[in-house]
């Protein structure tokens, strides 16, 4: 009989999103009729912690942010034998580090905003001021971090200062080498496609076009019912609708990904042309999720992508 065990929580800020899949993780295994066990994640203990489960356990990841998708738990659980479902050690880190995604698709050439990168504590405000005339304007993003915490929308000088007198007063907060990454901003449709394996083969599975009452796609956008509106399909040329599937398959497959994966894009207003923005590896599977939302759109149950992940895991 199959032994799962859920893992959860984590210590970073999305530590509720984590909770919320659980739950409905939880639930789809008690449609499936699957026992499980449900383990909090602390990043601290955690390796001792897992010793308590024998190896022949298969852990449901369902953490997000660092230590859960960034490779380290994917780590450690192959380092004792567990198989884990989403993608390994490798594929996590490098979806998750977005320098390192930008620089893999970058070599592929396939489209990218361009740019730069920065540690938190060489950020001033000569600086700034010599990116906005490079790139006009420009998005702030920590390299590790997901569900867009942290992200900036520079558009103007005021946004500049804003931004610096912030940056000031929560300096302390981030690590003194820790990365940003600095893109330039592309106005135009956010488009998002799910890859899934469906039996032998990976499929993507529709585009969905995100609009945004707020500013951006932000951790509240996501996660907050009525602050973003999503069109499946997108409201784009069946030509551009072709391209981004191809692309996010594509892509999925360059990244290595392991049966699931969600591809991030935006169609640009001036240049009609599609430009990569990041992969997730371990998208959400909450109610608000886009990758549950996509598979429903298709027919696919929730229970079905669940159970593939299991038989997928590794």
């Amino acid at each position: 009989m199959t032994k799962i065990l859920i893992l959860q929580g984590g210590f970073n800020e999305e530590h509720k999103v984590s909770l919320n899949t659980s739950k409905e993780i939880a639930k789809a295994f008690k449609k499936l009729k699957i026992k499980f066990k449900t383990l909090t994640v602390n990043p601290i203990t955690f390796e001792n912690d897992i010793l308590e489960y024998s190896n022949d356990y298969i852990c449901f990841n369902a953490l997000h942010g660092p230590f859960g998708e960034d490779g380290k738990i994917q780590k450690i659980l192959k380092r004792n034998k567990f198989n884990v479902t989403h993608s390994n050690q490798s594929s996590s880190s490098n979806c998750f580090n977005k320098i390192k995604s930008k620089e893999i698709i970058s070599k592929q050439n396939i489209l990218t905003p361009r740019y730069d990168v920065i540690k938190i504590k060489d950020i001033d405000v000569k600086y700034l001021k010599n990116i906005k005339v490079k790139f006009g304007k420009f998005i702030l993003k920590p390299a590790s971090s997901g569900s867009s915490n942290g992200l900036v929308i520079i558009k103007s000088n005021r946004d500049l200062l804003l931004f610096y007198e912030k940056l000031i007063k929560f300096k302390n907060s981030f690590k003194k080498n820790e990365n940003f990454l600095i893109e330039e901003y592309i106005s135009g449709k956010e488009l998002t496609v799910s890859v899934i394996k469906n039996q032998l083969n990976y499929e993507p599975l529709e585009v969905t076009e995100i609009v945004s009452l707020n500013k951006t796609y932000d951790y509240q956008a996501k996660y907050t019912k009525g602050f973003s509106k999503h069109f499946i399909p997108a409201r784009i040329t069946k030509q551009k609708h072709k391209q981004c599937l191809e692309l996010s398959l594509k892509i999925h497959n360059i990244f290595k990904c392991n049966t699931l994966s969600r591809v991030d894009f935006i169609l640009s207003d001036r240049e009609n042309k599609i430009y990569f923005l990041e992969i997730n590896s371990q998208p959400g599977m909450t109610k608000m999720s886009l990758l549950p939302e996509q598979a429903k759109f298709k027919k696919i149950s929730f229970e079905y992508i669940v159970k593939e992940l299991i038989n997928n895991s590794k």
